[in-house]
């Protein structure tokens, strides 16, 4: 089957040109955030390497979707990415529809096709896929350009969850015929260990990334647009609603889990919609449009047990238009997940679809702007980012106080600067719950920092606060912070999606 020739992964606001250049050719390291290299793969001539999604093998190998529909394996991805012979390539599937993610899973490789899961193996052992067994099928796809499909990603249960986008524009009418019935476009879906294809959420627009936490929950991203002021960052399960009304129809159906919400307001607040909205349930992280990117996509867990840094079992997003990767700190108050999103790297050669660590700890970011615009040089292409070493001086946590929040930094803080009240600026603001494109930051207001108390540890700093709002997110900027040996924060400013204020913690 051919690829698709859908006009866009995801709809997005310009913010930059993208350059022609031959994507054999090296780039520069990268010098954003000097505790972590950047190393472009250089590909061999005649490898269009637009990774949708990256999958390590159980004996060390990368296997790499790519969006026109193949599957390749890189049989040693941890050699020099400049040395194409030594990393070494091999075309291990073809003639997919478009697979945007991949996952290895009880001994075979498995991608979400635009109309299906499908399991991929190699039988005689000749380095080449020659079983192609679908797992299942049964969602709505009319050839409208933006029904994307991704995943898969397992569950504690033993599921594998995929996410679909909902169908834009016009219907898609073709030679008399006209599609009618789409069933759960905008939903998250699992496939069950028996195989049984089921409804989970409602509420997507644009999902295109998914992955788990170091618990096993699962997360996913969407984009901006109508429903979505800004992107979000989701948690996947059962029952729930995350507001945009294309996944409406579809709760009528006898299978549905999320129960019907009737017709939705316009024109109110996140936090009034948390009350009023039925089912309604608010992201666990917002991402401040430009302030922390403009198209999050492919997430993955820190599980390198500290080869990658300071950042265990913490999240990290790709960007697509900004080209850069953001970090991503979760806790539970309540039951539900909120927390802080931090930038990480920026400065790609192209935008970052899909992550995925190797075995010594270093991230990849497989990327494909798929003729769009994102910054950087290339439209596609594959980066190999490894830490140094050396502890960068970060804001590691932002954790919710009653009264405030309570950072703990990746490194002793000087007690003068970190102590000093005037080091801080903190603002908090919410979005519209609205069917317009997009929105801007409402009702925003300073958040007054009273105290500011260092640990016995030197590494944490208790911040109380006047004037916390559940709902809001919360901007903290620490332009005066310093460590003990006199850094500079790399990253001096945080945003807390605080859905809950935490009560007697």
């Amino acid at each position: 089957m051919r690829a698709s020739l859908a006009t866009t992964l995801f709809a997005l606001v310009t913010a930059g040109i993208t350059h022609a250049a031959s994507p054999s050719a090296p780039l520069p390291v990268m010098k954003d955030n000097p505790f972590y290299t950047v190393t472009p793969y250089v590909l061999p001539d005649g490898i269009k390497l637009e990774a949708s999604g990256l999958a390590v093998l159980p004996d060390g190998r990368l296997a790499v979707s790519v969006r026109k529909g193949e599957i390749w394996i890189l049989e040693h991805p941890e050699a020099d990415p400049t040395n194409g012979k030594a990393v070494g390539y091999k075309l291990f599937a073809s003639g997919l529809h478009e697979p945007l993610g991949l996952l290895w899973h009880e001994g075979a490789l498995i991608t979400v096709q635009r109309t299906e899961v499908t399991r991929l193996r190699d039988t005689d052992n000749d380095g080449v896929a020659d079983e192609y067994v679908t797992l299942a099928k049964g969602w709505g796809v009319s050839g409208n350009y933006h029904e994307y499909a991704y995943g898969p990603v397992p569950d504690k249960e033993g599921n594998l969850w995929l996410t679909l986008n909902a169908s834009m524009g016009k219907e898609v009418q073709m030679a008399g015929f006209r599609e009618t019935d789409k069933p759960w476009r905008g939903w998250g879906m699992i496939v069950t260990p028996e195989g049984k294809l089921e409804p989970m959420c409602a509420g997507l627009r644009s999902p295109c990334g998914i992955g788990a936490n170091a618990e096993g929950d699962v997360f996913c991203t969407d984009q901006q647009g109508n429903w979505w002021s800004t992107n979000p960052l989701v948690h996947l399960r059962k029952g729930v609603f995350f507001g945009h009304a294309d996944s409406v129809p579809d709760m009528e159906r006898p299978t549905s889990p999320v129960k019907p919400v009737g017709k939705l307001p316009q024109e109110i607040t996140i936090p009034e919609a948390m009350k009023v909205v039925p089912g309604y349930v608010p992201p666990a992280v917002w991402f401040p449009y430009v302030k922390a990117g403009q198209s999050p996509t492919g997430l993955v867990c820190d599980l390198s047990g500290g080869k990658f840094g300071p950042f265990q079992k913490q999240l990290f997003v790709g960007e697509f238009v900004l080209s850069g990767v953001n970090r991503v700190f979760l806790e539970k108050v309540d039951g539900e997940y909120q927390g802080a999103v931090f930038r990480f790297v920026d400065g790609l050669q192209s935008a970052a679809l899909s992550l995925a660590f190797l075995p010594d700890g270093s991230l990849l970011v497989g990327e494909s702007n798929r003729g769009w615009n994102s910054q950087g040089t290339r439209s596609f292409g594959l980066e190999r980012i490894k830490w140094n070493g050396k502890t960068p001086f970060e804001v590691e946590k932002m954790e919710a106080l009653p009264d405030g929040f309570l950072l703990t930094f990746t490194d002793a803080v000087d007690a003068k600067t970190a102590a000093d009240v005037k080091s801080y600026e903190m603002t908090s603001y919410t979005y519209l719950y609205h069917q317009k494109y997009g929105g801007d930051e409402v009702e925003s207001a300073p958040v007054k920092i009273a105290t500011a108390t260092v640990g016995e540890n030197s590494r944490t700093v208790r911040l109380t606060c006047e004037g916390l709002r559940a709902g809001f997110v919360h901007e903290l900027h620490l332009p005066g912070v310093k460590s003990a040996a006199g850094s500079a924060l790399v990253r001096p400013e945080a945003y807390y999606t605080l859905n809950r204020i935490p009560k007697g913690k």
